[in-house]
């Protein structure tokens, strides 16, 4: 730094993290908004439907997040999704962005399969469990299948996170078979989905959105569960999980 330069003078590389962790707070507080002007609306319109009334008040909260965040999403694999009806898209799993990627840009109308403390959270809770989600406890599988099934048939698509938790690390983590049984239960066809880049949005335990960055879903070849059997979820978790790590891509931001 020249003599006469002022204390406060930072390099431009300084300025810009500086700027973009100011927008990231920004951006953070604006999402937070957001969340308080669609939840109500969208609380109402679970009850109309069976839930789909709900769907494009929940899609556009998530577009205005993403927007807002600057956020940019690239769907690669569209095709492997012609003439395919209800499914269960299996996926990877490292941040909230996921969530918001999924039902902005994946064609249909997605709902997820969610553990049951989710319903603990006031208004979102609620609205999960009206809107046609599938919030489960794990002491009552049979409750879970039955609740996809009926999901299913109301014309939405399923949607589970297989590594049962975010993580938060970069990395596709082992699967549990519980995606793929539910798919062989339904007797719906799986299409393995890699979702790269939002670790560096939002990972796990982070305040604040890093904003503007890409992420990218890609769709893999479905697998038809049509014929399997509970004992063949090993294996089709393995090709599940396969296919999503083949995708994935650690670099991509």
């Amino acid at each position: 730094m020249p003599p006469d330069a002022p204390a406060t003078e930072f390099p431009a590389a300084a300025k810009i993290s500086r700027r973009r962790a100011l927008f990231g707070a920004v951006a953070t507080v604006i999402s937070v908004l957001h969340t308080v002007i669609f939840a109500f609306p969208s609380a109402i319109a679970a009850f109309f439907n069976h839930g789909h009334a709900a769907t494009p008040i929940i899609r556009a909260w998530s577009w205005c997040i993403l927007r807002t965040c600057g956020v940019r999403v690239e769907l690669e694999g569209r095709e492997n999704l012609a003439g395919l009806g209800g499914c269960v898209f299996v996926a990877n799993h490292q941040s909230l962005f996921d969530i918001l990627a999924v039902i902005c840009h994946i064609p249909g109308e997605v709902r997820f399969v969610a553990k049951k403390e989710i319903k603990k959270l006031p208004v979102l809770g609620f609205i999960l469990h009206k809107s046609g989600n599938i919030v489960i406890d794990r002491a009552a599988g049979g409750q879970a299948i039955r609740r996809a099934i009926e999901v299913a048939r109301r014309g939405y698509r399923i949607c589970v996170f297989a590594e049962g938790r975010r993580h938060s690390d970069n990395r596709v983590h082992e699967f549990s078979d519980g995606a793929a049984w539910m798919a062989i239960m339904t007797k719906l066809p799986c299409v393995p989905m890699s979702i790269s880049g939002t670790c560096a949005i939002m990972p796990r335990g982070a305040k604040f959105v890093v904003p503007g960055r890409h992420i990218r879903i890609r769709l893999g070849a479905p697998i038809a569960t049509a014929g399997m059997k509970s004992a063949d979820r090993a294996e089709l978790t393995r090709r599940l999980e396969a296919a999503v790590r083949a995708d994935f891509d650690p670099a991509f931001s």
